[in-house]
């Protein structure tokens, strides 16, 4: 296990994400017309089906990537299709959805310069979608600047997130004390509920920025703490099982205690913010 590697954490305000103007068009009524995706093509089924669809809707496009689950063989027939397309002469990025085929598809539209200050807002929040989706990316129409940008990712996702500072590991230490507390002496069953949902993510998040490692938001909260450590992500999920399950808060308890440990344990007494 990895729980040697004691860094200086934080919980700091996430900062805003750098947002992509986003629009969604023709949801289908119903399943079924999902259920065609194709979840075993090859790269090359997968070029036959995207550039037609890249030449009608993005005429101007020089480079376009294949992301998701569909590239890291983890897609359902309800998986969306995440395309990156890069085009020469685009100033601001942005993404959309929509339907083709009776598939849903997710577009991110970029040129080569946007894609810049999205890596760098992802290491600063700790989330690093960009770099997860362009690694893992498979190329269905090349560029002379692709493989660069794929490197760049790739290395980014080696090095880690910005490092917290030290006034931000004793933030994200108290409140996650907090949340704790509440949990462990919480008496309504639905409050209970509420507050857990909130610690599950928020202990993945203090253990791994603790680390220097990614984080992840959803499905890629316990992915990303399985990639960290194997045995903390099986203790997470059995323990929330244990408390959703038969309201037992004990394992739970004693999980986020082990994860704070290492940096002072719980934080109360001396806690301060905004004091000038």
């Amino acid at each position: 296990m990895n729980r040697g590697r004691s860094i200086s954490v934080s919980h700091h305000t996430e900062p805003t994400r750098r947002s992509l103007p986003y629009r969604v068009t023709n949801w289908p009524s119903s399943p079924e017309s999902v259920n065609k995706l194709k979840t075993k093509w090859t790269r090359m089924e997968w070029c036959d089906w995207i550039m037609p669809l890249v030449a009608s809707r993005y005429p101007n496009h020089c480079a376009v990537l294949l992301a998701g689950s569909h590239t890291r063989g983890q897609a359902t027939a309800q998986s969306d299709v995440d395309v990156i397309i890069f085009e020469a002469s685009r100033g601001q990025a942005y993404r959309e959805s929509f339907i083709h085929d009776g598939v849903p598809v997710e577009a991110f539209v970029h040129s080569f310069e946007t894609i810049q200050p999205f890596f760098e807002s992802d290491r600063e929040r700790g989330r690093p979608s960009l770099q997860r989706m362009i690694a893992d990316s498979w190329t269905i129409e090349d560029h002379p600047n692709l493989a660069s940008i794929r490197q760049e990712a790739v290395q980014q996702l080696a090095d880690g997130p910005v490092v917290w500072t030290t006034s931000e590991q004793e933030r994200a230490r108290y409140f996650l004390s907090d949340v704790l507390d509440d949990f462990e002496s919480v008496t309504n069953r639905a409050e209970g509920l509420a507050i857990a949902s909130r610690l599950y993510e928020q202990s993945i998040e203090f253990v791994l920025r603790a680390n220097r490692r990614f984080i992840g938001q959803g499905k890629w909260a316990i992915r990303a703490l399985a990639e960290f450590d194997e045995d903390y992500a099986s203790r997470h999920t059995l323990a929330f099982e244990l408390y959703y399950q038969s309201d037992d808060r004990r394992e739970v308890v004693a999980l986020v205690d082990d994860y704070l440990a290492p940096f002072g344990g719980r934080y109360f007494d001396g806690f301060t913010l905004g004091k000038r």
